[in-house]
């Protein structure tokens, strides 16, 4: 099976911004048993900007677009030589792939984007993907990595994308706030109703919030890709998913 799985910089990185490393370590432990037992993945990886926060030693992530660029650099570094030595311990390989907004909108290097991508996954390598945070500015930016990972897992033609978060599905209401909120298992058409429990289709988006993963599943459901959104608080959860179990809430995808 081809899976497209997006992580969170919530499950990347502890609040410091320094490098979780139990979660990074089972992440990278359990896609390669996958990978080991046949299944094609690809990972879209959030934390650049997190990671460089805390290799700075910033005290907070900041809010100008040349030091978040700057984070972006120093943590992609970071991110991606973890990623290698990790991935190695189990002996699989990685490749780095940086895109842009428009990248995607640019029909030649979406076509490139792609014919690495399936190269890469026929050379038995397992794709990291970020967006290019180092030079991403409103006007190309993607927005956020739950979009990105619905564009990847299209144009990878895979058959699921899975978005790890720091919530374990779609709820009724705000489980945060609400004691009778109740989780939706299972999702089989994506109405104004369902978007209105992420505060509206227009909320949040770009943000890494609901709304985002929404949108995300809504992409791939068109494409006839199913979504499931889980909670990234232990990554081991993938193994969940890929038996069938019920995990979080599954965005079931059937091609309009």
């Amino acid at each position: 099976m081809r899976v497209v799985v997006k992580v969170g910089t919530s499950t990347l990185t502890h609040q410091t911004g320094h490098l979780n490393i139990r979660h990074i370590e089972t992440l990278c432990k359990v896609l390669s048993d996958l990978k080991n037992a046949g299944h094609e993945l690809i990972l879209v990886s959030s934390g650049a900007i997190g990671m460089g926060v805390g290799k700075l030693s910033l005290k907070e992530r900041p809010s100008d677009m040349p030091t978040k660029q700057a984070a972006a650099a120093v943590g992609q570094c970071e991110l991606m030589y973890t990623y290698d030595r990790l991935f190695s311990e189990y002996n699989h390989t990685v490749a780095q792939i940086l895109i842009t907004g428009e990248d995607m909108n640019h029909a030649e290097r979406y076509a490139n984007f792609r014919n690495t991508l399936h190269r890469l996954l026929e050379l038995g390598v397992l794709p990291i993907i970020n967006e290019n945070d180092t030079v991403s500015t409103a006007e190309i930016a993607v927005g956020d990595n739950d979009t990105l990972g619905a564009i990847v897992a299209e144009g990878a033609g895979a058959e699921l994308l899975i978005l790890l978060t720091d919530i374990d599905g779609l709820y009724t209401a705000d489980p945060r706030r609400d004691p009778n909120a109740k989780q939706i298992p299972l999702v089989e058409k994506i109405t104004d109703e369902i978007f209105a429990l992420a505060g509206g289709k227009g909320s949040a988006l770009g943000t890494g919030g609901m709304a985002t993963k929404l949108h995300a599943a809504e992409l791939c459901m068109k494409q006839g890709i199913s979504t499931v959104i889980a909670d990234g608080g232990d990554p081991a959860i993938l193994y969940d998913i890929f038996e069938g179990k019920q995990v979080g809430t599954l965005f079931k995808g059937a091609k309009e």
